[in-house]
């Protein structure tokens, strides 16, 4: 996907404009009153929201112009069902329906098919997700979930998992200091607990010119198969800072071997 295209959809998107919240204000009292020019300034005068929001979607491999209309959809959706009441900024409310109604986009069109009887249920297990936390303040199980639907929990969970975007192990979860952590950091590696390839490639001697703390970081890492998240955690550091001690200690192996 092509983001930093200048023209979209036969919009300039380097000459959108950039509206206030005062002037936003008066647009929307004027929408109110049935205004359409007001109504069309107002969109256009939002059409940065949409853009901020693809910029979460990039590398995708999707046509820009399709999405920019898609994401145009939600931002009119937003406009519609936006109540000054609530005392909320219009971007505030508009960004996470534009983004939602880009991804059930993606999903409706991803080439991994989802069937529609699948697709009902994980959207209907969303709605219903969304109602129980909003009433109870808390986040519910599958089990709360199926239970209003009347379905086993195991259906729910299939469901939901089914719509769900594919993740590239390679995406960025966490920086700090301009040191990234990715999700490949984060995934446990259960089948790299047998050590006795240390001794076919010299790796002993290396780990044990390290630092006796990057030793155990190694250690638990690649022989023990555990996360970042659970190394840190268990050494009472941060998961940046294990990610740092880790890409060093491997640097200075690779001098000895």
């Amino acid at each position: 996907m092509i983001i930093n295209k200048v023209e979209i959809c036969g919009v300039n998107t380097s000459k959108l404009p950039l509206l206030s919240e005062e002037k936003k204000q008066e647009l929307f009292q004027k929408i109110q009153s049935g205004d359409k020019e007001a109504r069309h300034e107002f969109i256009y005068g939002n059409l940065r929201l949409v853009l901020s929001v693809l910029q979460k979607f990039n590398n995708r491999g999707e046509n820009i112009d399709d999405l920019f209309q898609v994401g145009c959809i939600g931002l009119i959706k937003a406009l519609d069902n936006f109540d000054t009441s609530h005392c909320v900024k219009f971007s505030t409310y508009a960004v996470p329906m534009i983004i939602g109604e880009v991804r059930r986009y993606l999903r409706d069109n991803n080439a991994l098919r989802v069937s529609r009887s699948l697709r009902d249920i994980a959207y209907k297990a969303l709605a219903v997700k969304e109602r129980l936390i909003s009433e109870n303040s808390k986040e519910p199980t599958s089990a709360d979930i199926a239970k209003e639907l009347g379905l086993k929990a195991a259906e729910v969970e299939r469901a939901l998992d089914a719509i769900m975007d594919p993740v590239s192990l390679n995406e960025p979860v966490y920086h700090d200091s301009g040191d990234a952590v990715f999700v490949m950091d984060q995934v446990k590696d259960d089948g790299n607990t047998d050590d006795s390839w240390i001794e076919d490639i010299s790796l002993k001697e290396a780990i044990r010119r390290l630092p006796q703390r990057e030793q155990n970081i190694i250690s638990m890492r690649f022989f023990h198969g555990k996360t970042q998240m659970e190394i840190a955690s268990e050494i009472g550091i941060s998961q940046a800072q294990v990610s740092r001690l880790e890409k060093n200690a491997i640097n200075h192996m690779k001098k000895y071997l």
